[in-house]
């Protein structure tokens, strides 16, 4: 079956998942072999001192793989400028890649010079009201993180259900689901509620290729979505600095590659489109 949506035309991926940013992991081991199996993988800039040692990182992913594949920029590190970023983002753009993400701060300046070299910019926020806001700023896309995921939050973060339903009244871009997505069920609920791909981070730090401990992906596997730590960590705001997964860690029940793991996700979703009557060769939200 053929997928088809605004975000796969845009990063000229062949399905709407894409892998989260990572600091420390975002690198071409991972999203070199999440971009090979048909998803969008990402390295994330800020894990290299300086605009050098990134470029060495995109060259070695494109030895990898064919395919295209992101860069992220978030929150600017501690004794960081926003020069220090554009000096990357000149990389970035003369080496060829066409998406970069921004998150956790006003983007807008990069946003501008990425528009002026034909690179789409795509910005991951964790309110409507700021993703809004990214879209007044000239964004291509957005990702929205519904407060079932990891990392920083926001006081008035919402579910990926709210958001998701909300982004279709408030949004003229498409938008993208994060938080707590990590099979077919959710990559579907995603899609029919009008998101045009799904972003996750905690099932793909359980795939092979992810350089964590084998003990701390076995800790995911055991991990139970509703143990009560967990759950103050995710929803009460706790996960801040911390390996704490998303609530996608009830999901994870074994270790496979990344191709092993997109391709579960697309073969039960086209088995649960199919048991839905569905009879199309091509699922997607464009002609």
């Amino acid at each position: 079956m053929e997928w088809k949506t605004k975000i796969t035309e845009m990063l000229a991926c062949k399905y709407p998942i894409i892998q989260g940013a990572f600091a420390g992991l975002g690198r071409a081991y991972l999203a070199a072999p999440v971009s090979e199996a048909g998803g969008f993988g990402i390295i994330t800039a800020h894990n290299f001192k300086n605009a050098e040692l990134l470029r060495e990182e995109i060259i070695r992913a494109k030895e990898m793989t064919k395919n295209n594949f992101g860069i992220n920029f978030t929150l600017m590190p501690p004794k960081l400028s926003e020069e220090y970023y554009m000096k990357m983002v000149d990389v970035v753009i003369d080496e060829g890649i066409k998406t970069i993400f921004t998150s956790a701060y006003k983007a807008k300046r990069i946003g501008e010079k990425l528009h002026g070299a034909d690179v789409n910019w795509i910005h991951k926020c964790a309110t409507m009201k700021h993703a809004i806001a990214t879209q007044n700023h000239g964004a291509d896309a957005v990702v929205i993180v519904g407060v079932e995921g990891t990392g920083f939050k926001a006081p008035l973060q919402n579910t990926t259900l709210i958001n998701m339903v909300m982004a279709n009244k408030k949004l003229n871009i498409p938008f993208i689901a994060a938080g707590g997505i990590g099979d077919a069920h959710g990559f579907l609920s995603a899609l029919s509620m009008g998101a045009e791909a799904v972003c996750m981070g905690t099932v793909f730090m359980a795939v092979k290729e992810c350089p964590i401990s084998d003990k701390s992906k076995e800790r995911m596997i055991r991990q139970d979505c509703f143990d009560p730590e967990l759950f103050q960590k995710v929803y009460h705001h706790q996960s801040k600095d911390s390996a704490s997964p998303s609530m996608a860690v009830g999901v994870v029940e074994e270790v496979l590659t990344a191709k092993e793991l997109i391709d579960t996700i697309i073969g039960e979703s086209e088995d649960i489109l199919y048991r839905w009557g569905f009879e199309g060769s091509c699922f997607g939200t464009v002609d």
